[in-house]
């Protein structure tokens, strides 16, 4: 399994066959040009969006006519079983930015768990929901979603072998969030990886933890 981060909290999946999963895609030039990431060009065959908010939704302008899972249940495409699992994009149970969908499924042998727009702590009940996590993609920016602290929380409860950050501020995002030197600090097992996309198989799944933040792809 191939992993390829676009930017903000899209990222792109793709199977040894060739299956090709693509997560939170935004609308390039968003919220009067506050995502600058490149258009999102890839032809996929599954899009999971966490929310429809034009940064983490937008599928009018993708290429092809890929199967689009936007909510909460347990479904199947392309012979991937993808589980949605109900959350908040904030920490008043949505009360403040409505619902958010975090998603789970296995390619390649690697369980994959994308959080979306998290904004609070995961449950007891939800962190049973999500089960084993091999790569875990985490909101750590802040304000719009949990901030570093709380993805400590979160990797801690969920265990992850991997655990990759997303959403946080880069020359691309001039959004009120934080970059991501402050989820890194003090921590040991973090490094940058040199290429935005990165191969994970069941067999160079690291024996601990690490943290691996991927650059965006130009």
């Amino acid at each position: 399994m191939k992993l390829k981060y676009l930017g903000h909290a899209c990222f792109l999946a793709t199977a040894a066959d060739g299956t090709k999963v693509l997560m939170d895609p935004y609308r390039s030039g968003a919220f009067g040009n506050a995502i600058r990431y490149g258009p999102i060009e890839e032809t996929v065959d599954i899009v999971l969006t966490s929310h429809d908010h034009e940064d983490h939704g937008w599928v009018q302008d993708l290429p092809g006519s890929p199967a689009v899972f936007k909510r909460e249940s347990a479904r199947e495409a392309k012979g991937i079983a993808i589980r949605g699992i109900a959350a908040f994009h904030d920490s008043s149970a949505g009360s403040q930015r409505g619902k958010n969908i975090i998603f789970c499924f296995t390619m390649d042998g690697v369980r994959i768990c994308h959080c979306g727009d998290l904004g609070h702590a995961i449950s007891d009940e939800q962190a049973k929901e999500i089960g084993a996590v091999d790569v875990l993609l985490v909101p750590v920016g802040g304000f719009f979603t949990i901030d570093a602290r709380g993805a400590d929380q979160v990797v801690q409860k969920l265990q992850p072998k991997i655990a990759i950050p997303m959403h946080y501020k880069t020359s691309k995002a001039n959004m009120p969030i934080a970059l991501v030197d402050d989820f890194l600090k003090g921590k040991a097992n973090a490094r940058h990886h040199g290429s935005p996309e990165i191969e994970i198989t069941p067999e160079t799944l690291p024996s601990e933890p690490q943290i691996i933040v991927l650059p965006y792809s130009p």
